[in-house]
C-alpha cells in the first residue's frame, strides 16, 4: 500500500537503483542510471508543494528531504518560469499558474489513461474480469480506460460513455466530490436504472460516508441488471480523488464470498496507480472493514451501521 512508500520521518524514500544480470545470470550488478540528482530534488519538492502548499520553504524543504539552502535555490528557478509562486508578506510558497497548462495538456494527451493501462491490465489478469477507469467530469462519472480481459467477456461500458454519480462504482466518486457537487446531485431527481438503482438521497448521502470510512465499495444491478462491481478510488500529488478503479462481472461470477475476495487486489491496483501520480500521503484507500456493503444481498452486516449525514439532512 501506499503508506509503505513513506519513511519514519514522512519523507518519500529515494529510489533504489534497479539491478541487471549479466553474463547469462551468474552475477549482478545495477543498471546504468540516467536520473539527474537536481531533477529529482527539483520533482520532489514540487509533489511536496502539491501536498502541502500553500507553504514555507521549511515545510517544503523538510517533506521534500533537501536542505533549505537547495529547496530555496529551486524554488526560485520554478518561480522565474511561472511554476511557483512565493507570497512574501506570509513567506508562503504555491503552485504557479502554468502548471494548469501542463494539466490540461496531459489531460488532451491520455495521461492519466496511459498510466493506469498497465495497472489495469495486471488487475484484470488477477481477477479474470474486465477492469475499468472512471473519473467525474462535472455532474457525471466517464469511463476513460478499459482492459478486456477476455474478449468473449462482456463490456459493461465503453471509453468516453457517461453514467450517473449516484449509481454503480461512481458513487466512490460522488463520496470524494467537494459537498457542493454532492448536495447538487442529491437535491435533483435520481434516475432509476433497475430495480436495484437507490434514489432516496437520505440513504446514499448516509452511504457516502460509509463509502470514505470503508476505503472500497461493491454494487449488485445498480446501473445493469446482472452485474456485480468492486470499487476503490484513486488519489494524485495532493492526495484527492481523482478516479475510480473497478472491476465488473456477471453476477453468476460474482457471487458471495468472490466479490469480497476480491477487494484487496482491486484496492491494491488503486494504491499503485495512486503512487504513479504521485501520491505518498498513505491515504490511497482506508482499510476493508466488515460493514455492510451497497449491495442488495447480504455481506454480514444488516447495514443499519451509523453514518454520519450529509448537510442537507443533518
Amino acid at each position: 500500500m501506499a503508506s509503505s512508500l513513506r519513511t519514519t520521518n514522512g519523507k518519500r524514500p529515494r529510489k533504489a537503483k534497479p539491478i541487471k544480470t549479466v553474463n547469462g545470470g551468474g552475477s549482478e550488478m545495477p543498471a546504468r542510471d540516467y536520473s539527474i540528482a537536481a531533477v529529482d530534488r527539483a520533482l520532489d519538492l514540487l509533489e511536496a508543494l502539491a501536498r502541502t502548499g500553500p507553504a514555507p520553504l521549511a515545510v517544503l524543504a523538510e517533506s521534500a528531504g533537501c536542505t533549505r539552502t537547495a529547496g530555496f535555490r529551486l524554488l526560485r528557478t520554478l518561480q522565474a518560469r511561472g511554476f511557483a509562486i512565493q507570497d512574501e508578506a506570509r513567506g508562503l510558497w504555491r503552485l504557479g499558474a502554468r502548471w494548469g497548462v501542463l494539466g490540461r495538456a496531459a489531460a488532451e494527451q491520455g495521461a492519466l489513461a496511459a498510466t493506469a493501462m498497465p495497472i489495469l491490465a495486471s488487475l484484470g489478469k488477477a481477477t479474470g474480469e474486465n477492469t475499468y477507469l472512471r473519473v467525474r467530469d462535472g455532474m457525471e462519472s466517464e469511463t476513460v480506460a478499459i482492459f478486456q480481459t477476455d474478449p468473449a467477456l462482456r463490456l459493461y461500458t465503453e471509453v468516453g460513455k457517461r453514467g450517473p454519480l449516484h449509481a454503480g462504482s461512481s458513487r466512490m466518486l460522488l463520496a470524494h466530490s467537494p459537498e457542493a457537487v454532492q448536495t447538487q446531485v442529491l437535491a435533483q431527481r435520481l434516475s432509476r436504472f433497475t430495480p436495484a438503482t437507490r434514489t432516496d438521497p437520505a440513504w446514499i448521502a448516509a452511504d457516502l460516508q460509509r463509502i470514505r470510512t470503508r476505503g472500497y465499495l461493491i454494487t449488485a444491478d445498480e446501473v445493469v441488471a446482472g452485474a456485480v462491481g468492486i470499487a476503490a478510488a484513486v488519489r494524485d500529488a495532493s492526495g484527492q480523488v481523482v478516479a475510480v478503479i473497478h472491476v465488473s462481472a456477471p453476477s453468476m461470477r460474482m457471487r458471495p464470498p468472490r466479490p469480497r475476495a476480491l477487494v484487496p487486489l482491486v484496492i491494491d491496483a488503486a494504491a499503485k496507480l495512486s503512487q504513479a501520480l504521485g501520491d505518498f500521503t498513505g491515504k490511497a484507500n482506508g482499510q476493508a472493514h466488515d460493514e455492510g456493503e451497497s449491495t442488495h444481498w447480504p455481506v454480514g452486516s444488516n447495514g443499519s451501521d451509523p453514518a454520519r449525514p450529509h448537510s442537507i439532512f443533518r
